[in-house]
């Protein structure tokens, strides 16, 4: 250790540290530019210059190394003068107009103006006319506000180890870019964004800007954890994922999740849908991936390990046995809690198991996570159908009503009754529990009316079950549909005839459904208040035969006045604003679709961790639900170059092909196979590590420390 003294401050400081460093952890400001905690040093921008004693020129604190005895002055008059003349060189190539500039506010460069008082209007000033560069995905490079303080440089070559960023030259003007001016994909760019994480200036910028969102800092450099609903951390299970450390990945995603396999079968991934990478080429494959991880997994990092509480006394009721309701059982249970779930149906997994089809999800699976809930002590009553939910406050502490929406809706049409007519949630758990298409009332040409997943399980499943020939029709147009592609693509291959943008006129028959008349869509939108704008295309009138029309086109809780509750839009549960879960009851608890309708399975995950949460509160607990299952990562920020990596491809699934898969409910999907899960990891632009770069401190943060020390 060593002595030194900075404006009669004594310090006690690592040998051989800059001075810069030492000043700035003291609280004592010292000016500058080009210097960043997590870089080389090069000293170039000049303005963390220093007087120290027994030298006869200023020098750089940032290139200064501590050493005993060392007698530092921060400022003087001739400091002042040195530090403004640098300041007004560097500005006189800079554009004056700082409001002009998306960093506006939020530029290092502008609060060092404001510090040492720079005038640029003492020097003659140039325009470099560097036209700015917009071409590239997530980034915007514009020379012409550089200062050539060189953060960016050293970021990509000494940080990341991408190397892409250069010096270069042009009629005698410098400036930072890539070797022959390729664009970043071309020049074998991580789009790892350091580069726009470390620049003071508008130079190097994100094309989304922070302060054009309300979002965190955190969501928007990571937009695949926060889109998650129950923000899994993606990129930290990816990394585990690419070094084959797959029980360390899976640890990660139960961290959050208590269906991780299950979820990596039928999440709606839409994280897929922020990942950055797709503004690259491709998004990542986070559910396969997720998937694979999950089906290689022993257990050895999380089983056993979790958090469990001593047991409080308190009872919990669960009712529904669905993603949301199992989710909040598990966890109220690790609070310490005594939970009971009834379930109304046969076996839990709500809408896994009922609404899913075996050939997109196996049952297995279920039942198999399932089990880890059960073996944590959480008790399952099967076939119990609760129909006054208050009276079970007579013996539980609290309630939490987890119903799902297991009721299908007609749509109001003329024929909407006729025999042949099916709701999509019957038809599903019917062929769920194995009967036939005569049992179910099933014909041979249907119509299923509806455009999302649920609509295409439905056609796949009646497929399935013997019919000759299926349609599927929705309002929305191809683009615009809310099935997944992977769905609609496998569905046209299974023969399926698919009908965008049409309207459902009527259903023809008299005692039985003979068929559907339709008109084409021209536009179609959701006014404010969320009633269906129409457009329809004149004389485009026709008719599609059929014996069986299913109506796919959404669900409700199975829920009425005579429960109790108070209860909106007919059957779903009102809660408390400022709330996820409480209701206006006290002791009852809601999540999941009863609360806001049909959503996915990782939503209700996300639903049932809140409900524990308050339910934890509301019985005395700190709400605390958090755990810490997979070992701690080093995460290196040296990434390194990889020659190609813009252009790699998103790794394929293993799909079983159409003449063996659509005379069955076997599996459809086997996900990504072994020898593409690495490289399909190694595609990660590790977004993350962007939040390990030091943040900026201005001197404004520096000036209460400072004041203190004095």
């Amino acid at each position: 250790m060593a002595v030194i003294t900075i404006d009669g401050i004594r310090l006690e400081v690592p040998d051989n540290k800059n001075v810069l460093d030492c000043a700035l952890e003291a609280g004592i400001y010292i000016p500058h530019l080009c210097h960043h905690p997590d870089l080389p040093e090069n000293g170039s921008c000049r303005m963390c210059i220093v007087e120290v004693e027994g030298e006869e020129h200023p020098v750089t604190s940032c290139t200064l190394k501590a050493k005993d005895g060392l007698n530092i002055r921060t400022n003087s008059e001739q400091i002042a003068k040195l530090r403004s003349l640098a300041l007004e060189l560097l500005l006189s190539g800079h554009p004056e107009d700082c409001s002009t500039c998306p960093k506006y506010g939020n530029c290092e460069l502008q609060t060092l103006i404001q510090y040492i008082g720079a005038n640029n209007a003492r020097m003659r000033c140039r325009t470099k006319g560097f036209k700015a560069e917009e071409s590239n995905p997530l980034i915007v490079h514009d020379m012409n506000r550089c200062v050539l303080c060189g953060r960016c440089v050293r970021a990509c070559n000494d940080l990341r180890g991408v190397k892409v960023l250069q010096y270069q030259k042009k009629d005698l003007e410098t400036y930072v870019g890539t070797i022959h001016n390729k664009l970043l994909i071309d020049s074998d760019c991580r789009f790892c964004q350091a580069c726009t994480e470390v620049c003071p200036t508008g130079t190097i910028r994100d094309k989304r800007q922070l302060m054009e969102t309300k979002a965190k800092k955190e969501d928007v450099v990571v937009p695949c954890r926060s889109a998650c609903p129950a923000h899994t951390d993606v990129p930290r299970y990816i990394r585990f994922i690419k070094e084959g450390k797959f029980d360390e990945a899976s640890a990660v995603i139960r961290e959050k999740v208590p269906f991780p396999k299950a979820l990596g079968y039928v999440c709606n991934h839409v994280c897929e849908l922020e990942c950055k990478r797709k503004e690259v080429n491709e998004a990542m494959s986070i559910r396969n991936m997720k998937r694979y991880a999950a089906e290689q997994d022993t257990g050895s990092c999380w089983r056993g390990k979790g958090k469990q509480l001593p047991d409080t006394g308190k009872k919990v009721c669960i009712v529904g046995g669905g993603p949301a309701g199992m989710t909040a059982a598990y966890y109220l249970r690790k609070q310490g809690h005594d939970v009971t779930v009834k379930e109304a149906l046969p076996t839990v997994g709500g809408m896994m198991g009922y609404g899913i089809p075996s050939y997109r999800l196996p049952r297995t699976i279920i039942a198999e996570e399932a089990a880890v809930i059960t073996e944590a002590g959480v008790k399952v009553e099967v076939n119990a159908r609760v129909e006054k939910p208050l009276e079970l406050l007579g013996e539980y502490d609290a309630v939490l009503m987890a119903i799902g929406a297991h009721v299908g809706a007609r749509l109001p049409m003329d024929g909407n009754d006729l025999p042949g007519t099916i709701l999509n949630i019957d038809f599903l758990r019917e062929a769920s529990l194995g009967k036939t298409a005569e049992e179910i009332g099933m014909g041979k040409h249907i119509i299923v009316l509806g455009g999302g997943n649920v609509a295409f399980d439905c056609a796949r499943t009646a497929k399935r079950l013997g019919a000759e020939e299926i349609h599927l029709a929705c309002l929305e147009a191809r683009e615009v549909m809310t099935a997944d592609d992977e769905e609609i693509e496998q569905a046209k291959e299974e023969g399926i005839f698919v009908h965008p943008a049409q309207t459902f006129e009527r259903i023809t028959g008299e005692t039985q459904v003979t068929g559907v008349d339709f008109m084409n869509v021209k536009s179609f939108h959701f006014d404010e208040n969320r009633r269906a704008v129409i457009e329809k295309e004149e004389g485009s009138e026709h008719h599609i035969d059929a014996d069986t029309v299913i109506f796919a086109v959404g669900q409700r809780p199975d829920l009425t006045e005579e429960a109790g509750l108070e209860l909106f839009r007919g059957s779903y549960l009102v809660v408390k604003e400022g709330t996820t879960s409480t209701t206006g009851t006290q002791g009852i608890f809601a999540a999941g679709d009863v609360v806001h309708g049909t959503k996915s399975v990782i939503q209700a995950i996300a639903d049932g961790r809140n409900a524990a949460m308050e339910i934890d509160r509301y019985l005395g607990g700190d709400g605390d639900i958090t755990e810490i299952l997979a070992p701690e990562q080093e995460a290196s920020p040296y990434i390194g170059r990889i020659e190609g990596f813009g252009y790699q491809e998103r790794k394929g699934t293993q799909v079983t092909p159409v003449e063996e898969r659509q005379d069955n409910f076997n599996l459809v999907d086997h996900g990504i196979c072994q020898g593409d899960i690495c490289a399909e990891a190694g595609r990660c632009l590790q977004c993350d590590l962007r939040l390990q770069i030091t943040a900026p401190r201005l001197w404004g943060d520096y000036s209460d420390k400072k004041e203190a020390n004095a």
